[in-house]
C-alpha cells in the first residue's frame, strides 16, 4: 500500500468519521452561541481587562454563563471568593454533565479525559445523548471532541471579536450587553412554574441584597433562587407521584 493509500484509508476511519460528523451537528448552534460569545468578550475589556488579559481568562477559564458572570463580578469589584463560588454555583449542572459523560470515557486515557472535561459544554451533552447511540464508545468520543472542538474555536474567536469591540469608545450600548444576554439566555427556560419562581426569587434577592459588599447580592440571589427550584420540583415530582 503506499503512502498516499494509507492516508486516505486514516482519513476515512470510522474515528474520523465521527469527529467530523460531530463538527458538523453543533455547526447549525453556533449560530445562536456567536453573539453571546461575543458578549462574553465585551464584557471583559468592558470591565477593565484588556483584549490580550480577556482572551487569557477566555482560554483558561472557559465556562460560558458563569464566564460572563465571572467578569461582571470583577468589574464591580467583587472578592475573589466570592466570584469563585458564584462560578461555582453556575456550573453545578456539570457534575450532572460528566457523570452522565462518564460511561462513554470509561476506556479512554487521562489526557483524554481531561481534555473531555476542559471542552465540556451544554449543546454536546446533548448532540451525544442523540446522535451516538449507535457508536462505539472511542467512536462517541470522536463525535464529542469534534463538536465541543468547533464550539471551542467560535467561542474564543468571537470572544476576541468582543472584546476588541469593547476596547472602542464608549458607545453605552456595552453597559447593556451583558443583562440583556442573559435575559435572552433566560427567557425560553420560563416554561414551567419551579423555573418561573425561581427567577424570580432570585431576581428579589439579587435586588433587595444589591447593597451588600463584594457584590454577595448576586451570589445570595443566585443560591436564593436555586434553593427554590428545587424544593418547587421536589413537591410537583411528589404530588405527580401521589
Amino acid at each position: 500500500m503506499t503512502e498516499q493509500d494509507e492516508e486516505r484509508v486514516s482519513s476515512g476511519s470510522p474515528r474520523r468519521r465521527a469527529m467530523r460528523t460531530g463538527a458538523i451537528a453543533m455547526l447549525p448552534i453556533m449560530i445562536g452561541i456567536a453573539p453571546f460569545a461575543a458578549v462574553a468578550g465585551l464584557a471583559g475589556t468592558h470591565n477593565g481587562f484588556s483584549i490580550v488579559e480577556t482572551a487569557a481568562f477566555s482560554l483558561f477559564a472557559y465556562a460560558g454563563a458563569a464566564q460572563v458572570a465571572a467578569l461582571d463580578l470583577i468589574g464591580g469589584g467583587a472578592g475573589a471568593a466570592v466570584v469563585i463560588v458564584t462560578a461555582l454555583i453556575i456550573n453545578l449542572r456539570f457534575i450532572v454533565y460528566s457523570a452522565a459523560l462518564a460511561p462513554m470515557f470509561a476506556d479512554s486515557g487521562f489526557k483524554e479525559r481531561a481534555a473531555g472535561s476542559y471542552l465540556l459544554v451544554d449543546h454536546a451533552v446533548a448532540l451525544v445523548s442523540t446522535r451516538t447511540k449507535d457508536m462505539s464508545r472511542r467512536d462517541a468520543v470522536a463525535f464529542y471532541t469534534g463538536a465541543c472542538l468547533v464550539f471551542w474555536l467560535t467561542w474564543q474567536l468571537c470572544s476576541l471579536i468582543g472584546s476588541f469591540l469593547g476596547s472602542l469608545p464608549e458607545t453605552g450600548v456595552a453597559a447593556f450587553a451583558v443583562p440583556i444576554s442573559f435575559l435572552a439566555l433566560l427567557a425560553p427556560q420560563f416554561t414551567e412554574r419551579p423555573k418561573v419562581f425561581a427567577a424570580l426569587v432570585a431576581a428579589i434577592v439579587a435586588v433587595a441584597c444589591a447593597g451588600l459588599p463584594a457584590n454577595l447580592g448576586m451570589m445570595l440571589g443566585t443560591a436564593a433562587g436555586i434553593g427554590t427550584g428545587v424544593a418547587m420540583g421536589w413537591s410537583a415530582a411528589g404530588e405527580e407521584s401521589a
